[in-house]
């Protein structure tokens, strides 16, 4: 597989290269569709003048003048009624003009051999030294007639820019490689980081990340990918604490259902000892089908981006349900309950919103001392759909109220006593954000603690 900067070098190369061809092409049409025209006229013009010097003096040394002319940096050819010719200058690659292009000048007719030269030769056929890419005119010379036809040495006149443009090509064509060179090496040894950064990322090594400071998109590109990182870290380290925290909350009850079992099977134990054991071994086993079961539910939440049953919920009618199937629990230790419910129909997914209200009232319920008070509040507001539980518990302090949503994670020993598999508030927030609101713990001015649940209506 190639690198990314093998790729990119190659790839400017062959776009220099295929920069470097339409170029070509594009000076190719402007040259036939417009500058041979006027170089065929231009040059028509100065063997006219040569021509007409020729007639116009007297005494004239044809052959010497036109000997001067080619050391000017012209190539000549003049050819005589009779069809003698004679070359002046340097040679013509191909001395054959076009036939009857010799009795058409000594006619009087003007030839523009520039003009006419076939357009398959390129642009390069402006330095084609052929003699038919030339211009004649006809001149009186001694009382004879004669066919003039010039063109300029292009190894003469332009021997010095040949050398200086081949120099220039040469140096762009380095100069470019080496800042293409230069260039991909700079774009790629950011990107070369940020894989070896992902490599040691791949192996939970968070702390060794590249340092690349650009205003550009892969500055951009490290900005998100240090952020992703610390994403991964932080969700690595709540992986490891999850574990260790599940581990540790199915340990202590199979150690206790372990122990006790043992102990159940001594022959010598009382009955009343044995019922008690008994009784803690299926304490421990609810405690267990719980935890299993939240962890169950909290992971399909994990899952889904937006409630899956969407439907009309009766919010008020679910909330007395709900304090009707825990009124055993308030009865059997003397809570009272107060309720201010306003009708609220809600759309959302019914049985996770049950999963809330149970869960608040299951803490409520293992909060509450005897003989205590539990207050429920439902709110119907234009926005939103607030209901509040408040018990008469030891309360949250004020630094753990946020941490309190957390899994697995019990307030202060005087909440951690009541048992609980420490799931319970992080499912309510869980299934509170899937329905865009928001939970939050608070106290009663009174003493205990105080949830407050924010439904939006949208």
């Amino acid at each position: 597989m190639k690198s990314l900067y093998s790729k990119f070098v190659l790839s400017s190369v062959l776009v220099l290269a295929a920069g470097i061809l339409l170029s070509y092409l594009l000076v190719n049409t402007v040259y036939h569709r417009d500058m041979k025209v006027e170089n065929d006229e231009k040059h028509v013009r100065i063997a006219g003048e040569m021509a007409s010097f020729i007639e116009k003096t007297d005494g004239l040394d044809l052959d010497l003048y036109l000997k001067t002319q080619a050391e000017a940096g012209y190539i000549l050819y003049a050819s005589d009624q009779e069809g003698g010719g004679t070359f002046y200058g340097g040679p013509f690659k191909e001395n054959s003009l076009p036939q009857g292009t010799v009795r058409s000048v000594l006619d009087g007719h003007v030839y523009h051999g520039m003009r006419d030269l076939p357009a398959e030769t390129f642009f390069s056929g402006y330095f084609a030294n052929d003699v038919a890419n030339t211009v004649g005119v006809p001149f009186t010379y001694g009382g004879r007639q004669y066919a003039l036809f010039i063109r300029p040495d292009i190894g003469l006149l332009f021997s010095e820019l040949h050398w200086l443009t081949a120099i220039m090509f040469v140096s762009i064509a380095l100069i470019g490689f080496i800042a293409v060179l230069y260039t991909a090496k700079k774009l790629i040894d950011p990107l070369t980081e940020l894989t070896e950064a992902t490599r040691r990322v791949a192996q939970e090594r968070f702390t060794e990340l590249p340092d690349i400071r650009r205003n550009d998109e892969i500055g951009q590109l490290s900005d998100s990918f240090r952020r992703m990182v610390r994403k991964l870290e932080e969700n690595d380290r709540s992986r490891k604490a999850f574990i260790s925290d599940v581990s540790h909350d199915f340990q202590s009850p199979l150690l206790n259902i372990k122990g006790y079992a043992e102990l159940l099977g001594k022959p010598d134990l009382p009955d009343s000892i044995r019922e008690e054991y008994s009784g803690i071994i299926r304490d421990e086993a609810v405690r267990l089908s719980d935890l299993a079961r939240q962890l169950l539910l909290l992971t399909s939440i994990d899952q889904i981006t937006e409630p899956p049953e969407i439907g009309t919920v009766d919010l008020a009618g679910q909330l007395r349900e709900v304090i009707r199937k825990y009124r055993w629990a308030f009865e059997s230790k003397g809570i009272y309950v107060s309720m201010e419910l306003d009708e609220a129909v809600y759309r959302g997914d019914r049985e996770l919103l049950e999963k809330v209200w149970e869960n608040l009232l299951s803490n409520a319920v293992k909060y509450t001392p005897d003989g205590g008070e539990v207050d429920i509040r439902l709110e119907a507001g234009p926005e939103a759909v607030i209901i509040t539980v408040e018990d008469d518990g030891p309360g949250i302090a004020p630094d753990e109220r946020e941490r309190i949503f957390d899994r697995f994670y019990r307030a202060d020993e005087a909440r951690s006593r009541e048992g609980g598999t420490g799931l319970g508030l992080s499912i309510v927030r869980e299934v509170v954000e899937l329905h865009g609101g928001t939970a939050a713990a608070g106290s009663r001015p009174s003493g205990g603690a105080a949830f407050t649940i924010t439904l939006p209506r949208s």
